[in-house]
């Protein structure tokens, strides 16, 4: 017996494909950032897979949300230490 829905990762392959012509459309460097954003999705594929969303796109905008908070929860604490060491080394002069 086959499957009666492609998998996530097929879906995914899809919307890779019908984005294409916008990502070809960008300069270099937000090219390089849109490549990014489908790696944060492909990440978090299997979890977006267990969904079954009957509209792929929402778990994809998910997945990229939890790369991005993640990437901002490790700046918010590289910030945090640079914060502290800052305020140490005023506070030895």
């Amino acid at each position: 017996m086959g499957r009666t829905n492609p998998t996530y990762r097929d879906v995914l392959r899809a919307l890779d494909n019908q984005w294409s012509d916008y990502r070809r459309g960008l300069r270099r460097e937000d090219q390089q950032r849109f490549d990014q954003l489908f790696a944060y999705i492909r990440a978090h594929a299997d979890a977006s897979g267990y969904l079954n969303h009957t509209e792929p796109f929402y778990p994809a905008l998910v997945s990229i949300d939890l790369e991005q908070e993640a990437r901002f929860d490790e700046l918010e604490s590289r910030l945090a230490q640079v914060e502290n060491e800052i305020a140490s080394i005023e506070g030895e002069e």
